[in-house]
């Protein structure tokens, strides 16, 4: 079964659903109707889930189903239940679809970076046209370390978490483009294998690592996934599948923007890694383990809920005595 044509054929349904579900009042013949249409889509919704379980399609009649079911046992939506869908089934199912890409984007990212760094590191000449010699080693033994201890704990992760949060949302708003996403990969992979070579320069390489990546593991890692969410926008562009490409690039576009408000909570967390656990105290190796531990369970968050997710259609509304909850089919 086609689900895209399913739901052409049946939208004029779910939309009559959400309309009455969504008014303040019901005339007697409105409320007969909004029972039935809620009958009949979860019935459509059954069929949908068994032979084209479609992830959008599926989400969209929950959501319907969602509202119907509230507004004929007036039951208000729990702000917490909502909240809780939206953390375990909305994002991860956002940073899950495109998974593949991003491992793409970082194998390649990293592999820019390690080149100029190798590059940098081994070719004098290129190393000068960065700054003097005087003007390097200030750099490697007093403002690279610096960085990380001029603000307090607090200040310097929310200037961390805005400045990378804007970056990531530009890449993601630019993924039409193609070219944007490319560019703020490319510039910041270089920019930190420039920095690294400069580091080997003077013999403070090991310190390099140990500044970036406690906070790096995670920070980077939401700079690959703003690459990689921009870059499936301009691909559903180029090749839109099955879809009409304004359906195509409508459907990559409400998951892209799921994605970066995803990208605010992610960069939030690698913030305050960065402010608060590189500039401590504690032993290199063990703020290298915290920041492995945080990347750890970013990627466990999103294959484990992501790939629930994706089986469930999306995630489907089940009941229980105590109310409406989610399931998820196993």
């Amino acid at each position: 079964m086609d689900s895209l044509a399913y739901a052409k054929a049946h939208s004029g349904e779910w939309e009559r659903l959400e309309q009455l579900a969504k008014r303040r009042r019901l005339s007697g013949v409105e409320s007969d109707e909004l029972i039935q249409l809620y009958q009949r889509v979860a019935g459509e919704l059954a069929v949908v889930r068994t032979k084209a379980p479609d992830p959008d399609v599926v989400l969209r009649m929950s959501t319907a189903l969602s509202r119907a079911r509230s507004r004929i046992t007036a039951e208000p939506i729990s702000p917490g239940r909502a909240a809780i869908r939206f953390f375990s089934v909305i994002l991860p199912f956002s940073f899950y679809r495109i998974r593949r890409w991003i491992w793409a984007v970082t194998a390649a990212s990293i592999a820019v970076m390690l080149l100029v760094l190798v590059l940098y590191a081994t070719n004098a000449q290129l190393l000068d046209t960065l700054g003097s010699y005087s003007a390097q080693q200030a750099y490697v033994k007093q403002a690279f370390t610096a960085y990380y201890k001029e603000y307090a704990h607090s200040d310097f992760s929310v200037l961390v978490w805005s400045n990378n949060a804007w970056a990531a949302l530009q890449c993601v708003a630019g993924g039409f483009t193609g070219i944007f996403p490319l560019y703020v990969l490319f510039q910041n992979m270089v920019g930190v294998g420039q920095s690294g070579a400069v580091m080997a320069r003077f013999g403070d390489l090991d310190i390099f690592f140990q500044l970036i990546l406690p906070h790096g593991f995670l920070e980077l890692t939401a700079i690959f996934v703003a690459g990689a969410a921009g870059l499936r926008v301009f691909w559903a562009i180029v090749h839109p599948g099955p879809y009409p490409r304004v359906a195509s690039l409508g459907r990559e576009g409400r998951h892209t923007i799921m994605v970066g408000i995803g990208l605010v909570f992610v960069l939030f967390i690698s913030g305050l890694v960065e402010g608060f656990i590189t500039p401590s105290a504690l032993p290199w190796w063990l703020k290298l383990v915290i920041g492995a531990l945080v990347l750890a369970g970013f990627w466990a968050w999103v294959l484990i809920f992501g790939k629930r997710a994706a089986r469930s259609g999306g995630g489907q509304l089940g009941s229980s005595s105590t109310g409406w909850h989610i399931e998820y089919a196993q």
